[in-house]
């Protein structure tokens, strides 16, 4: 997080652990919405087990809080389970209620990041071992946020994957959604060969802006993905 200009800070809550730039301290807003969301997710899901152990969609009851409704839509799209679009939910969820103190911000969780920027930026991509980590940038242009982007891996965190990639990345104004099918496409990538298969499964998902699929020495791209140097 080295965005000129910016005040970088870090506001955690048992398994989340946010990272967030924005023109002034909003530490203390930021806790307070992130206390918020958890505690939505956590009164639903000690309630109903299988929203935080299904590894498949899963209907939620009408009475349900909005991210949690909004966590298993994303889940249904890319067929995996509500879990999988925490990381994501908290992101845009805390991030939009911090643009209400601020006209940018970007906030990173595990992995998934939520931005609303007023100039380029540059998200560098981290891929473990893979020979491009660290040696490539996303390009995000104001225009398009705000946005998700949002990364699974196999090889590299604490994320559930079944699959073997160094970095599936997904680009999506839906941060739930991208973070959902960021898993998904995670999970397809057991070899190089599966990039193909990994981009195609994505881009049929409406909604979904970029895919960037790195595994080992090969990476493939699909969409609104434009890499520069860090």
């Amino acid at each position: 997080m080295k965005s000129d200009k910016f005040v970088n800070f870090t506001v955690i809550d048992k398994e989340s652990d946010l990272h967030i730039s924005a023109k002034t301290n909003l530490e203390k807003e930021a806790k307070k919405y992130l206390k918020k969301y958890r505690n939505a997710i956590r009164t639903y899901g000690d309630d109903n087990a299988n929203f935080y152990k299904s590894l498949s969609p899963i209907d939620v009851a009408d009475t349900a809080a909005k991210i949690v409704k909004h966590m298993a839509e994303a889940a249904k799209i890319a067929n995996v389970g509500p879990m999988a679009a925490v990381a994501g939910a908290i992101s845009q969820y805390v991030g939009l209620d911090l643009l209400k103190h601020t006209d940018e911000i970007i906030i990173e969780n595990g992995g998934d990041i939520f931005i609303k920027t007023n100039k380029e930026r540059k998200i560098l991509i981290y891929a473990g071992e893979s020979p491009f980590s660290e040696k490539l940038a996303l390009l995000i242009s104001p225009e398009d946020t705000p946005m998700g982007i949002c990364t699974s891996a196999g090889t590299i965190g604490h994320s559930l994957s079944f699959g073997n990639a160094d970095a599936v990345v997904v680009l999506s104004k839906d941060s739930l959604a991208a973070d959902a099918v960021a898993t998904a496409i995670g999970n397809i990538i057991k070899e190089p060969s599966d990039i193909d298969k990994g981009i195609q499964y994505g881009k049929a998902i409406k909604g979904i802006e970029g895919i960037l699929i790195i595994i080992k020495d090969k990476m493939g791209a699909w969409g609104k993905v434009e890499l520069v140097k860090p």
